[in-house]
This record gives structure tokens, sequence and C-alpha cells, in this order.
């Protein structure tokens, strides 16, 4: 597997995605919600792979909830990055990585998949997290 590090600007969140898939032929979404248009999200998960997500001081991170509120959408609250989001708990949470917070983005090539998730249901945006999402370790929370 090959790791992809990242993280927000000032470098209190710190992303380390793991893939066995290569960058340029990994899916990426374009969520069109409110929120993901404007920070111009490029998301991608790799349900195989792994995110590992380190914060160096809690206070300076931004949980932000809407919606059906079945997800975390990380921010860092010193520079303002949007990095992740984490819906679900323990080993059963999965997450997506915001491609544009890693390090090597322009190897993540793919042209966005505009995609829409407004008609879903809370328990079918759920079930599609669980299987689309990946698996995520969160340290120092």
């Amino acid at each position: 597997m090959a790791v992809h590090s990242g993280g927000c600007h000032c470098g209190n969140i710190r992303l380390s995605f793991s893939s066995a898939v290569d960058p340029a032929g990994l899916e990426i979404r374009a969520c069109q919600c409110s929120f993901c248009t404007r920070h111009g999200s490029r998301a991608a998960a790799d349900p195989n792979g792994k995110l590992v997500v380190s914060v160096e001081d809690r206070a300076r991170l931004q949980n932000y909830r809407f919606g059906l509120c079945t997800a975390d959408y990380l921010l860092c609250r010193e520079c303002g990055v949007y990095v992740a989001a984490i819906a679900g708990d323990g080993v059963e949470a999965r997450a997506i990585v915001i491609v544009n917070a890693l390090d090597d983005r322009e190897r993540f090539s793919r042209e966005p998949v505009p995609v829409r998730y407004d008609a879903e249901s809370r328990e079918q945006r759920l079930a599609r997290r669980r299987t689309n999402w990946m698996p995520v370790e969160i340290q120092g929370l």
C-alpha cells in the first residue's frame, strides 16, 4: 500500500491515507452540497485502505455537523482547512479524505464526479458510508 500524507495548512491536523489503488485511478467525488461546494471539496475513499487522522491540539479542531448529522466534518480552527469527514465511532468509524489536503494532491488526477446525496434517507446515507468509505483511526482525541 502507498501512503499519502497531508493535513491542514498550519500542521495541527495530519493525515495518512493508505491505499493500494493508484492515485490517478481512484475515483474523486465532488459533493454538490452547499458545504462541499463552498470548500471546493474533492473527496476520495478506498474501502480497502485506511485513513489515520492525528490531531496535535484538540482545541484547534472543529467538528462540524449539518443536514442529517450523520458525519463529523473535520476542519482546523486555526487555518480553516477542511481535511476529512468521519461517520460512526470506534472500529465501525468510516471516513473520506479531502484530496486537496494531501501533499501529493496533484497525483489524484481524475476529473471529480459531481454527486448529490440529497434524496438519501438517514439509513441510506449511513449504509452507503459503511460500504464506500474507509476505516479510520483517530489519534490525539
